[in-house]
C-alpha cells in the first residue's frame, strides 16, 4: 500500500496565470508578428513581384497561399514556431486566458504597423529582392522566441497517474491464472502504446463532432481571413492611390486591428456573454465590412474601410483559439491546434488564388473582398450549428461548458485532487 499512498500523493502544476507566463506571453507576441505580421504586410511585395514578373493576380496569390497553407500544415516553416508557443500559452494561463491570447496576438497588429511601411522603404531603396534578405535576417529572432519557452513542472501527466491506478487495480487481484495474466499484460502494453501515442497526438478528436464542425469553420473563414490584406494596397493603387498611402491602409488596420484584440479579448474575459457567441457576431460583421469594401474608391473611403476591417478582425483573432480550447478542453488543446490548423489549411492555400481568379476574370481587385466576406458569412453557418450542438449537448445533462471551459477543468480536479491520507 506505500506505493499507492505515493501515488496518491502526486498533484501537477496547474496554469499559473502570471509569473513567467509573461514573457511566454512576449514569446508568443513576437512569434505572431514575425509570422503572420510577415504575411499581412506581403502586399507590398505582391505589387512589385505581379509587374516584375508581368503575371496575373492568380499566379502571383500562390506565393501568399502556400505560405499560408505551410503555416497551418504542422511540422513546416513557421508552424514550427507559432503552433508549439500558442499551446505553452495555453497552458500557463486558465482564468485569464482570453486576454493572454488577446495581448500575445497584438504581435501581428504591432509589427505589420512597423513592416508595411518599412516594406515599401526597403523595396524603393533596395529592390524586393534585397528586401527579402533583410527580412530573413529579422525572421531569425522566431529564434529567440523559442529560447523563452519553458515547460511547466508537470510531475506525473494525468495519463500517467490513470494508467498507474490501473496497475495497482491489478496488483490487487488474487488468483489470476498464467493465461489470463499474458493476456492482460499483452493488453497493457497495447494500451501503454495507445496512452503515449494519445499525449502527443490525440488522433481520437477526428472523431470529436464539436471538433470537426469547429474546424469547418476554420476553413471557411481561412478562405476570407487572408485575401483582404493581400489585395488591399493593389486594390488602393489600382483607385489611384499613391503608394505610401496605400501602404499606410495597411497600417490603419493593423492600429485599430490591435485595439480590437485587447478590447474584445478583455470582453471574452468577463464572461458577459458565451465565448462562442461573441465570435459568431464578430464573423458576421467581419463578412459584411468586407462585402462593402468594393464601394471604397478615395483614399478617406478607404482608410474607414481599413479601420472597420482591422477593428473587426482583430476582435475575431483575439477570441477564436479560445474557443478552441472550450470546444476540446486545454488539456487537449496541443493536438487540436495542430489538427485544426491542419485541416485549415486547404482554406489558407485556396483563399487568395480563389480570390485572385475572380479579380483576373473581372479586373477589379474589389472582386477579392467579396469573395472573402461570403466566405466569412458561409464560416459563421458552422458556429451556429457549433452553438445548437452545445445546447443539445447541454439538455442531455453532459457535463459540457463551454462558454468558460470549467466542464473539462472540473473533471481534471476530480480525477487528480489527490491527498495524502
Amino acid at each position: 500500500m506505500e506505493l499507492q499512498r505515493k501515488s496518491r500523493t502526486v498533484q501537477p502544476a496547474g496554469p499559473l496565470d502570471g509569473g513567467y507566463g509573461w514573457f511566454i506571453v512576449l514569446s508568443t507576441f513576437l512569434v505572431f508578428g514575425l509570422t503572420f505580421g510577415v504575411i499581412k504586410s506581403f502586399g507590398v511585395f505582391f505589387v512589385e513581384i505581379q509587374h516584375y514578373f508581368a503575371t496575373t493576380a492568380t499566379a502571383s496569390s500562390w506565393i501568399t497561399s502556400i505560405s499560408v497553407a505551410t503555416v497551418h500544415f504542422g511540422g513546416f516553416g513557421y508552424a514550427l514556431t507559432w503552433t508549439p508557443t500558442v499551446t505553452m500559452l495555453g497552458w500557463y494561463f486558465e482564468k485569464r486566458r482570453p486576454v493572454a491570447n488577446a495581448l500575445a496576438s497584438t504581435g501581428e497588429c504591432i509589427l505589420t504597423f512597423i513592416l508595411t511601411p518599412s516594406f515599401q522603404f526597403m523595396v524603393d531603396q533596395y529592390s524586393w529582392r534585397g528586401a527579402m534578405l533583410i527580412l530573413g535576417a529579422l525572421q531569425l529572432n522566431l529564434c529567440l522566441c523559442g529560447a523563452l519557452l519553458r515547460p511547466l513542472n508537470r510531475l506525473v501527466p494525468p495519463k500517467e497517474l490513470e494508467e498507474k491506478e490501473h496497475e495497482l487495480e491489478l496488483l490487487s487481484q488474487p488468483h489470476i491464472d498464467s493465461r489470463s495474466s499474458n493476456n492482460r499484460s499483452d493488453s497493457k502494453k497495447s494500451d501503454a502504446l495507445k496512452v503515449k501515442i494519445i499525449r502527443y497526438v490525440d488522433y481520437t478528436l477526428i472523431a470529436n463532432a464539436r471538433f470537426m464542425v469547429y474546424s469547418m469553420f476554420g476553413v471557411f473563414a481561412a478562405l476570407g481571413f487572408f485575401a483582404p490584406s493581400l489585395f488591399l494596397v493593389p486594390y488602393a493603387r489600382s483607385q489611384g492611390v499613391e503608394e505610401y498611402q496605400a501602404a499606410a491602409l495597411m497600417s490603419i488596420s493593423a492600429v485599430l486591428d490591435l485595439l480590437g484584440r485587447v478590447l474584445f479579448g478583455w470582453v471574452a474575459n468577463l464572461r458577459l456573454v458565451k465565448t462562442v457567441h461573441q465570435l459568431i457576431v464578430t464573423v458576421i460583421l467581419l463578412g459584411i465590412v468586407l462585402l462593402l469594401g468594393p464601394l471604397a474608391t478615395t483614399f478617406t473611403q478607404l482608410a474607414l474601410f481599413s479601420a472597420g476591417y482591422g477593428l473587426v478582425f482583430g476582435a475575431t483573432v483575439a477570441i477564436h483559439i479560445t474557443v478552441l480550447a472550450e470546444v476540446v478542453g486545454v488539456e487537449r488543446l496541443g493536438s487540436a491546434l495542430g489538427f485544426f490548423m491542419l485541416i485549415r489549411s486547404s482554406g489558407g492555400l485556396l483563399g487568395p488564388p480563389l480570390a485572385g481568379i475572380f479579380i483576373d476574370k473581372m479586373s477589379d481587385y474589389g472582386t477579392g473582398f467579396l469573395m472573402a466576406g461570403v466566405a466569412l458569412l458561409v464560416s459563421a453557418l458552422f458556429l451556429l450549428v457549433l452553438q445548437q450542438m452545445n445546447k443539445k449537448g447541454t439538455g442531455k445533462g453532459k457535463d459540457v461548458n463551454l462558454e468558460n471551459g470549467k466542464g473539462h477543468e472540473d473533471l481534471k480536479h476530480r480525477n487528480f485532487n489527490f491527498r495524502k491520507s
